[in-house]
């Protein structure tokens, strides 16, 4: 009689349900086929593309949600609902919120980060949809009752993108209203706006805010909204009308894995986290200081090639080599940014009218993702992201 059992496929635990999960899940599909059993734990039944709820309040989006377990299943992954509250990496086991208990071969980590009301006193915009307090303040702002905001955020690990697009949709709001004397003002630790993309886009940013009557405060972080002020560090408290700020992020912490002070994973050049054997780490949960979605898809890619490698495909892994490319909403055509990250500065830094890469479709720009979103059968959910 011959030999019925069936040949061991290495499981790989992906934990999240967010733009790393997904990505990592189609990219591991592309390079290990049927060799692995991918499985996608996530405490939401959900896949939320977070990029466009900038534009919610403005009218100018709709925020887009997926079912989470149909997307796995699109990606070549089972979907096990629930989120993981511990692992023992020695053992190869992670543990459910339930009780229970998850064997793994490989274990890539991508839960995300806590998000954090950073400013008291001020409007959070939490990336998500709009719980009517930045709308609340678009209202004012078009209705004319409103004659003076400031757009902040904290410092520390954060993506700023959004920061610019709240303060450059509502300028837009206030010319289309026809109201010329609103002021607006942005409040920013950087040094200049979006530099983290490099000089260049730097200079370019504040010539596009200033045209749109936008002012610039570098170089100082929030404190407190309060009496009509907003106290800033260093410098004069700033009279203003509203705040909105970012939120102050956190990384997830998950017992069992070794975190920094603020919760995040430290990884290595392939993302598997410092320390521990088959443990990969993708997304804002790690300790990589940019926290946006392209980024995201990037580290997962190098988890998912160095976890196809030790899983004995033929792949060569790559390590993460951090390259930035946004797509800023200004209120009329959108821009392009990129920056060519090397030892956490931009060797490349432009903004241009027309994207440098690709794959231009929707503000996520992920190897794997942005073809699979741009491809589901979903009409309103194409035009939405094609802008």
């Amino acid at each position: 009689m011959g030999d019925n059992t069936q040949p061991h496929r290495p499981r790989v635990l992906i934990a999240g349900g967010g733009v790393a999960a997904i990505e990592a899940a189609l990219a591991l599909r592309d390079l290990a086929g049927e060799r692995l059993a991918v499985e996608l734990c996530s405490p939401r039944d959900d896949f939320v593309y977070r990029p466009f709820a900038v534009g919610e309040p403005y009218g100018a989006a709709n925020l887009l949600r997926y079912d989470l377990g149909s997307l796995a299943e699109r990606a070549g992954a089972s979907f096990r609902p629930g989120g993981i509250s511990a692992v023992a990496p020695e053992a190869h086991e992670a543990y459910s919120r339930d009780g229970d208990v998850l064997p793994y071969d490989h274990l890539l980590v991508a839960p995300g980060a806590r998000m954090l009301w950073a400013v008291p006193g001020a409007v959070t915009f939490w990336g998500v949809a709009d719980d009517g307090g930045v709308g609340g303040v678009v209202r004012q702002l078009r209705a004319g009752n409103l004659r003076d905001v400031i757009f902040t955020m904290p410092g520390g690990h954060n993506w700023p993108l959004p920061l610019y697009e709240l303060a450059l949709l509502a300028a837009a709001v206030l010319a289309k209203s026809g109201i010329e004397d609103a002021r607006l003002a942005v409040v920013t630790p950087e040094d200049a706006p979006l530099e983290l993309f490099g000089r260049t886009v730097g200079v370019q940013m504040s010539e596009l805010l200033r045209e749109h009557g936008i002012e610039v405060v570098a170089g100082a972080s929030p404190v407190v909204f309060e009496d009509g002020q907003l106290e800033i560090a260093p410098g004069e408290p700033l009279e203003t009308g509203a705040v909105v700020s970012l939120p102050r992020l956190e990384g997830r912490r998950i017992d069992g894995l070794p975190h920094d002070e603020e919760g995040f994973l430290r990884i290595d050049e392939h993302c598997a986290v410092l320390g521990l054997d088959g443990v990969y780490a993708a997304g804002d949960v790690t300790s990589f200081p940019v926290k946006q979605g392209g980024i995201a898809t990037q580290e997962a890619d190098a988890a998912a090639e160095a976890i196809a490698a030790a899983a004995g495909c033929e792949v060569e892994p790559r390590p993460f080599d951090p390259v930035l490319r946004g797509v800023l909403w200004t209120g009329g055509r959108p821009r392009y940014l990129y920056g060519r990250l090397t030892g956490g500065h931009g060797e490349v830094s432009k903004l241009t009218d027309e994207a440098p890469w690709a794959e231009a479709d929707g503000k996520i720009v992920g190897r794997y993702l942005t073809p699979f979103l741009a491809g589901l059968p979903d009409e309103r959910a194409r035009s939405l992201i094609s802008g």
